[in-house]
Protein backbone atom coordinates (compact mmCIF):
# COMPACT_ATOMS: atom_id res chain seq x y z
CA UNK A 1 0.00 0.00 0.00
CA UNK A 2 0.91 3.54 -0.89
CA UNK A 3 0.35 6.78 0.90
CA UNK A 4 -0.78 9.24 -1.35
CA UNK A 5 -0.89 13.03 -0.84
CA UNK A 6 -3.13 14.97 -3.03
CA UNK A 7 -2.82 18.84 -3.21
CA UNK A 8 -5.67 20.71 -4.69
CA UNK A 9 -5.54 24.11 -6.23
CA UNK A 10 -8.19 25.79 -7.80
CA UNK A 11 -8.73 29.95 -6.96
CA UNK A 12 -12.38 29.69 -8.67
CA UNK A 13 -13.15 26.28 -6.99
CA UNK A 14 -17.10 27.45 -6.23
CA UNK A 15 -17.11 28.38 -9.82
CA UNK A 16 -15.82 25.11 -10.94
CA UNK A 17 -17.65 21.61 -12.59
CA UNK A 18 -14.68 19.54 -13.80
CA UNK A 19 -12.21 20.41 -10.69
CA UNK A 20 -14.95 20.41 -8.07
CA UNK A 21 -16.04 16.67 -9.12
CA UNK A 22 -12.92 15.15 -9.41
CA UNK A 23 -12.28 16.91 -6.02
CA UNK A 24 -15.46 15.58 -4.65
CA UNK A 25 -13.87 12.44 -5.52
CA UNK A 26 -10.81 12.57 -4.25
CA UNK A 27 -12.60 13.49 -1.07
CA UNK A 28 -14.57 10.54 -0.72
CA UNK A 29 -11.45 7.91 -1.41
CA UNK A 30 -10.11 10.10 1.51
CA UNK A 31 -12.62 9.41 3.29
CA UNK A 32 -12.59 5.94 2.62
CA UNK A 33 -9.28 5.41 3.63
CA UNK A 34 -6.25 6.33 5.67
CA UNK A 35 -3.81 6.07 2.66
CA UNK A 36 -5.16 9.60 1.23
CA UNK A 37 -4.15 12.83 2.51
CA UNK A 38 -6.13 15.85 0.62
CA UNK A 39 -5.45 19.48 1.21
CA UNK A 40 -6.86 21.84 -0.48
CA UNK A 41 -3.96 25.07 -0.46
CA UNK A 42 -6.35 27.57 -1.16
CA UNK A 43 -8.55 26.59 1.55
CA UNK A 44 -5.47 25.70 4.17
CA UNK A 45 -3.15 28.79 2.92
CA UNK A 46 -5.86 31.81 2.10
CA UNK A 47 -3.10 33.93 2.64
CA UNK A 48 -0.06 31.92 0.82
CA UNK A 49 1.64 31.91 4.27
CA UNK A 50 2.87 28.22 3.35
CA UNK A 51 4.04 26.36 6.77
CA UNK A 52 7.23 25.11 5.45
CA UNK A 53 8.00 22.65 8.70
CA UNK A 54 4.69 20.99 8.05
CA UNK A 55 4.50 20.29 4.60
CA UNK A 56 7.91 19.05 4.67
CA UNK A 57 6.63 16.31 7.26
CA UNK A 58 4.14 15.99 5.15
CA UNK A 59 5.93 14.98 2.43
CA UNK A 60 8.46 13.05 3.99
CA UNK A 61 5.07 10.40 5.20
CA UNK A 62 3.24 10.25 1.88
CA UNK A 63 4.93 8.10 -1.48
CA UNK A 64 3.04 10.14 -4.19
CA UNK A 65 2.52 13.15 -4.54
CA UNK A 66 -0.37 14.47 -6.66
CA UNK A 67 -0.87 18.05 -7.78
CA UNK A 68 -4.40 18.34 -9.21
CA UNK A 69 -5.52 21.96 -11.17
CA UNK A 70 -6.85 23.60 -13.48
CA UNK A 71 -3.99 24.79 -16.31
CA UNK A 72 -3.46 28.54 -15.43
CA UNK A 73 -1.75 30.51 -18.65
CA UNK A 74 0.32 27.29 -19.67
CA UNK A 75 1.76 26.70 -15.78
CA UNK A 76 0.18 25.92 -12.21
CA UNK A 77 -1.97 28.34 -10.21
CA UNK A 78 -0.18 30.66 -8.57
CA UNK A 79 -0.37 29.37 -4.87
CA UNK A 80 1.88 25.83 -6.10
CA UNK A 81 4.68 28.28 -7.63
CA UNK A 82 4.58 29.59 -4.31
CA UNK A 83 4.75 25.98 -2.57
CA UNK A 84 7.30 25.31 -4.28
CA UNK A 85 9.73 27.75 -4.10
CA UNK A 86 9.24 27.78 -0.46
CA UNK A 87 9.18 23.66 0.73
CA UNK A 88 11.21 22.52 -2.28
CA UNK A 89 14.75 23.36 -0.43
CA UNK A 90 18.13 23.14 -1.35
CA UNK A 91 19.21 20.40 1.15
CA UNK A 92 15.97 19.08 1.76
CA UNK A 93 14.41 18.48 -2.10
CA UNK A 94 17.71 18.60 -4.10
CA UNK A 95 21.49 19.45 -3.59
CA UNK A 96 23.65 18.48 -0.64
CA UNK A 97 22.24 16.11 1.58
CA UNK A 98 18.73 16.58 -0.14
CA UNK A 99 17.18 13.23 -0.23
CA UNK A 100 14.05 13.45 1.70
CA UNK A 101 12.15 12.99 -1.99
CA UNK A 102 14.02 10.53 -3.28
CA UNK A 103 12.59 7.56 -4.80
CA UNK A 104 8.87 9.04 -4.55
CA UNK A 105 6.55 9.83 -7.22
CA UNK A 106 4.96 13.21 -8.81
CA UNK A 107 1.67 12.88 -10.34
CA UNK A 108 -0.39 15.70 -11.62
CA UNK A 109 -4.06 15.62 -12.61
CA UNK A 110 -5.39 18.77 -14.79
CA UNK A 111 -7.76 20.23 -16.80
CA UNK A 112 -7.28 22.56 -19.87
CA UNK A 113 -9.67 24.71 -21.48
CA UNK A 114 -8.95 24.09 -24.85
CA UNK A 115 -9.27 20.67 -26.51
CA UNK A 116 -6.55 17.99 -26.87
CA UNK A 117 -6.38 19.12 -30.81
CA UNK A 118 -5.31 22.52 -29.46
CA UNK A 119 -1.91 20.81 -28.01
CA UNK A 120 0.26 19.86 -30.85
CA UNK A 121 2.68 22.01 -33.05
CA UNK A 122 -0.42 22.01 -35.45
CA UNK A 123 -2.62 23.45 -32.93
CA UNK A 124 -3.41 26.75 -31.57
CA UNK A 125 -1.66 26.08 -28.64
CA UNK A 126 1.47 25.20 -30.81
CA UNK A 127 2.86 22.85 -28.73
CA UNK A 128 1.97 19.83 -26.97
CA UNK A 129 0.61 19.82 -23.13
CA UNK A 130 3.77 17.80 -21.95
CA UNK A 131 5.89 20.97 -23.21
CA UNK A 132 4.13 23.25 -21.15
CA UNK A 133 4.65 20.70 -18.08
CA UNK A 134 7.95 20.47 -18.75
CA UNK A 135 8.94 22.41 -15.57
CA UNK A 136 7.51 20.40 -13.08
CA UNK A 137 8.80 17.26 -14.42
CA UNK A 138 11.96 18.50 -14.67
CA UNK A 139 11.29 19.46 -11.04
CA UNK A 140 10.74 15.81 -10.23
CA UNK A 141 13.72 14.68 -11.66
CA UNK A 142 15.53 17.05 -9.68
CA UNK A 143 14.46 15.76 -6.65
CA UNK A 144 15.08 12.25 -7.46
CA UNK A 145 11.35 11.43 -7.56
CA UNK A 146 9.90 9.65 -10.67
CA UNK A 147 7.51 11.90 -12.84
CA UNK A 148 4.14 9.75 -13.75
CA UNK A 149 2.10 10.61 -16.65
CA UNK A 150 -0.41 13.31 -15.95
CA UNK A 151 -3.97 12.80 -15.73
CA UNK A 152 -5.83 14.83 -18.32
CA UNK A 153 -9.49 16.24 -19.33
CA UNK A 154 -8.89 18.11 -22.26
CA UNK A 155 -11.98 21.10 -23.25
CA UNK A 156 -13.27 20.79 -19.48
CA UNK A 157 -15.15 24.39 -19.85
CA UNK A 158 -17.24 22.71 -22.48
CA UNK A 159 -17.28 18.94 -21.51
CA UNK A 160 -20.70 17.64 -20.56
CA UNK A 161 -21.23 16.43 -17.07
CA UNK A 162 -22.62 12.88 -18.40
CA UNK A 163 -20.13 12.50 -21.21
CA UNK A 164 -17.27 13.89 -20.08
CA UNK A 165 -16.87 14.84 -16.36
CA UNK A 166 -18.78 11.99 -14.30
CA UNK A 167 -17.09 9.53 -16.17
CA UNK A 168 -13.42 11.44 -15.78
CA UNK A 169 -13.98 12.00 -12.12
CA UNK A 170 -14.82 8.01 -11.81
CA UNK A 171 -11.46 7.36 -13.70
CA UNK A 172 -9.79 9.77 -10.79
CA UNK A 173 -11.52 7.41 -8.66
CA UNK A 174 -10.12 4.37 -9.83
CA UNK A 175 -6.56 6.25 -10.40
CA UNK A 176 -6.22 7.22 -6.92
CA UNK A 177 -7.43 3.90 -5.79
CA UNK A 178 -5.04 1.73 -8.29
CA UNK A 179 -1.83 4.22 -6.69
CA UNK A 180 -2.31 3.22 -3.32
CA UNK A 181 -3.24 -0.41 -3.94
CA UNK A 182 -0.26 -0.85 -6.26
CA UNK A 183 -1.95 -1.37 -8.99
CA UNK A 184 -1.03 1.07 -11.49
CA UNK A 185 2.12 -0.17 -13.92
CA UNK A 186 4.12 3.34 -13.06
CA UNK A 187 6.47 1.86 -15.67
CA UNK A 188 4.09 2.15 -18.53
CA UNK A 189 2.89 6.02 -16.82
CA UNK A 190 6.26 6.77 -17.15
CA UNK A 191 6.23 6.07 -20.58
CA UNK A 192 3.10 7.18 -21.25
CA UNK A 193 2.08 10.82 -23.01
CA UNK A 194 -0.93 11.53 -20.92
CA UNK A 195 -3.86 9.72 -19.28
CA UNK A 196 -7.43 9.55 -19.32
CA UNK A 197 -10.53 7.98 -17.67
CA UNK A 198 -10.59 5.26 -20.93
CA UNK A 199 -7.37 4.31 -21.56
CA UNK A 200 -6.31 3.84 -17.14
CA UNK A 201 -7.04 -0.22 -17.69
CA UNK A 202 -4.23 -0.36 -20.44
CA UNK A 203 -1.48 0.10 -17.72
CA UNK A 204 -3.43 -1.72 -14.53
CA UNK A 205 -1.98 -4.84 -13.60
CA UNK A 206 -3.13 -8.15 -14.15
Amino acid sequence: MAKVLLYYAHPGHKYSRANAALAEAAQAVAGSTGDLSFVDLYARYPRHNIKVDAEQDNLRAHDVILFQFPMFWYSTPSIIKEWQDLVLEHGFAYGAGGTALKGKRMMLAITTSGPEEAYSPQGYQNHTLRTFLSPLQQTAHLCNMRFLAPYVLYGALKSSLSEGIRPHAEGYRKLLHALIEDRLDEAAAEQAETLHHDTLPLIEKA
